[in-house]
């Protein structure tokens, strides 16, 4: 960047994006919102999780649906695509390096508060979902808060979510995701980032050319196998290292109020317990940024309320699985206070509990197919808020222009690039979290008539519609 101070550029932007992610603005922002939901909906992830993952993995799919492109699992998928990522591996090794071991509580506690914000952006997507001019399903925050909150204040906050979401989507959902592919398969493999750069682009045009439908049927396969492969891993080494579980456990909740004993004393510990697996947990979740939620509005369903639950198991299996093994693997081998950078810790804790090569290898497999699935769930929230701001016929030039940039971002150093991803994903939230506000009235009061009449979410599409007519508007 000739004539720009590179060095200078990046500290101003990781100030900003600290301040962003930081104590003051998203971490309090996000984790009130989700309690405050929490309680609207009373306790709505608690009571209803058994049928929610009932409905969303073995039946998958609602027989007499209507609306949507893709099945309600698919959009799951695509969802968790987006979402179970690099954030899972290093993202984890941060807040546990930074933090202690109590950070891990505080990712646990993020992924259950936001699970009540997963499920009311869902719910309001397929509420206040569109079809754009192709006939394609459209919804999400850039749509939902345009026609749900009055007057020009929902038109400007749905404009501000698109432009960042788009703006995100070539930044974290892109660029770096891909830098990490190349950079995962050079070290694990050998091979040279032009390579994956060439088979990335390939691949990613191949699939996101095709819409949602391609997407969702290659998410759909991809995702459970990645994620299966990836705890398979993880749980060799904790039933090898089972009589540790125990006394990482007791690491975990006891540090989660105490931290970690670092300079600073007590306070100032537990505060860096918080801060770090909060900010960690917001960060690999997603709940309340509003990006999971376009994927939600694509699905097919009898009922708003039936696809925010499907989605709301997305948190679920993000925060409390994945998070939890990779957490558990790295306090049970004992790697995460060695010193080493977060980005190699899981590997190092991998590696120190498989046999020869394989630990490193399940890493970075792990990794490669994390990003790579985060870019398609990426491409498709980019490509909606795209159809929002500039109408279904920008979406090819879009999708094009997507499928060049994974390839610069597999093949340059990003320097710049992570700190202003951080700051664009941060700030997409924040219309989305004061459209969740104002309107969970609206989402109480519906999810309890639909509770009502369908607590165990077994109705068929005629019962629905019987209960439904019978409510008052």
């Amino acid at each position: 960047m000739k004539g720009v101070d590179v060095e200078a550029l990046t500290t101003l932007l990781e100030e900003i994006a600290g301040f962003v992610w930081g104590p003051f603005l998203l971490i309090p922002l996000l984790l009130l919102t989700g309690l405050w939901l929490t309680i609207k909906l009373r306790g709505i992830q608690f009571r209803t999780l058994g049928s929610a993952l009932r409905l969303a993995l073995w039946e998958r799919k609602d027989a007499d649906a209507e609306g949507g492109d893709i099945s309600q699992f698919q959009a799951l998928t695509t969802a968790l695509a987006a979402t179970v990522g690099v954030g899972n591996i290093v993202g984890v090794a941060t807040a546990i390096s930074m933090g202690g071991p109590g950070a891990l509580f505080w990712m646990w506690v993020t992924g259950l508060v936001g699970m009540a914000s997963k499920y009311s952006e869902a719910f309001l997507a397929v509420r206040f979902r569109t079809v754009d001019a192709k006939g394609d399903a459209s919804g999400g925050p850039q749509y939902y808060l345009k026609k749900a909150l009055p007057g020009g204040w929902g038109v400007a906050l749905s404009i501000i979510f698109a432009v960042f979401a788009v703006l995100a989507s070539f930044g974290i959902g892109n660029m770096t995701q891909a830098n990490s592919v190349a950079a995962n398969a050079q070290n694990a493999f050998g091979i040279d980032p032009q390579i994956s750069a060439i088979v990335m682009a390939v691949f990613t045009g191949l699939v996101i050319l095709g819409g949602i439908r391609a997407i969702g049927t290659v998410t759909a396969a991809l995702v459970p196998f990645m994620i299966v492969f990836y705890i398979l891993g993880a749980l060799y080494i904790l039933i090898v290292n089972i009589v540790d579980v125990p006394g990482a456990l007791v690491l975990i909740f006891g540090q989660a109020f105490t931290g970690p004993g670092m300079a600073g004393g007590a306070f100032g510990s537990f505060m860096l317990a918080v801060q770090y697996g909060v900010a960690r947990g917001i960060f690999s979740n997603e709940s309340g940024m509003g990006s999971a939620a376009i994927a939600a509005a694509a699905a097919q369903t009898t009922h708003p309320v039936r696809q925010g639950l499907v989605s709301m198991t997305q948190t679920f299996i993000d925060t409390i699985v994945v998070v939890s093994f990779t957490g558990l693997v790295l306090v049970t081998t004992g790697v995460w206070d060695d010193g080493e950078s977060p980005a190699l810790l899981t590997s190092m804790a991998f590696s120190h509990g498989l046999p020869g090569n394989w630990g490193g290898y399940i890493v970075a497999i792990g990794v490669i197919l994390f990003a790579f699935s985060t870019i398609l769930g990426w491409s498709y929230y980019g490509d909606r808020c795209v159809e929002r701001l500039f109408g279904a016929r920008a979406t090819l030039a879009y999708r094009i222009l997507f499928t060049i940039v994974v390839y610069i971002g597999a093949t340059v150093p990003l320097g710049v690039v992570w700190a202003f991803a951080d700051i664009m994903n941060g700030l997409m939230a924040l219309p989305n979290l004061v459209g969740l506000l104002l309107l969970s009235g609206l989402i109480a009061r519906e999810t309890s008539h639909y509770l009502k009449n369908d607590p165990k979410l077994r109705a068929n599409r005629a019962q629905v519609d019987a209960f439904m007519a019978d409510q008052v508007r």
